[in-house]
């Protein structure tokens, strides 16, 4: 897998892992998780073995317990405006390239 679609995968996964927590008050669960994971990789026709995965769902809940201290991230509103119409994350707004950033450094891939 390319190093931005990596940073865009966990971003997504970050802002899943928020999202999950305004709602519930918990981080998103395995099956949630996997849900998720799987919209992403279908919708980019991405591919990534288990291990990845793996990788992926310990790092997303790490920076999304990071993130989701601050507190407009426990607002589910304001969750919802990082989305464009589709449902994929708008890149356009400062908030998701802070969490994309985020993940880049995370990943080494800036």
């Amino acid at each position: 897998m390319q190093p931005k679609a990596k940073s865009e995968l966990l971003c997504y996964l970050v802002v899943a892992h928020l999202i999950a927590r305004a709602r519930t008050g918990e981080w998103l669960r395995t099956d949630h998780f996997v849900e998720s994971l799987h919209i992403w990789l279908n919708a980019n026709s991405v591919e990534v073995d288990w291990l990845e995965r793996m990788h992926f769902k310990c790092v997303s809940e790490m920076l999304a317990s990071d993130f989701g201290n601050l507190p407009h991230f426990g607002n589910q509103l304001k969750l919802a405006e990082l989305f464009t119409d589709s449902w994929r994350l708008d890149y356009g707004s400062p908030v998701v390239r802070s969490i994309y950033a985020a993940c880049e450094r995370e990943l080494g891939t800036q």
